[in-house]
């Protein structure tokens, strides 16, 4: 089944409304091949029981804008990807406030596509967490 790229970013928001994206209240702001950008406020929902924010928030976020990268940058005839792999480096947290991810490609190729992501807190700048990921792309069956 082929995957339908959106073609606007309220196509992309409206698109995982439904779905974790939306769930987690993710935003973003651009979904391009060469760039993605995206917020998510902090709530208590995205918050682990001890108080700091959830390391599995920040990695859906990160994975989420690699995720869309990886569509926006599908080849032509490519029916979709799945994830290969993933790791997230988490250097800081936050409690409050907004924190943003920027995914952008570290190798676009016919087979495979890797994306780097740093998510960082709106207010300070500060690096929360470095992600990588290996995209396999999907093609149909002959």
């Amino acid at each position: 089944m082929k995957i339908e790229i959106p073609e606007n970013l309220e196509g992309w928001n409206a698109r995982g409304a439904d779905y974790l994206p939306g769930h987690l209240g993710m935003q973003f702001d651009r979904v391009e091949a060469e760039a993605v950008e995206a917020r998510l406020a902090v709530a208590r929902r995205h918050m682990a029981w001890n108080g700091f924010l959830h390391a599995g928030t920040i990695t859906a976020l990160a994975d989420t804008c690699c995720g869309y990268g990886a569509v926006a940058a599908l080849p032509d005839g490519a029916d979709g990807f799945t994830t290969l792999d993933l790791s997230t480096s988490f250097v800081s947290t936050v409690r409050e406030g907004v924190i943003l991810c920027r995914a952008t490609p570290a190798h676009l190729g016919r087979r495979t596509q890797v994306w780097d992501a740093k998510v960082s807190a709106e207010e300070t700048g500060r690096a929360l967490a470095h992600f990588r990921c290996t995209q396999l792309v999907l093609w149909p069956k002959s």
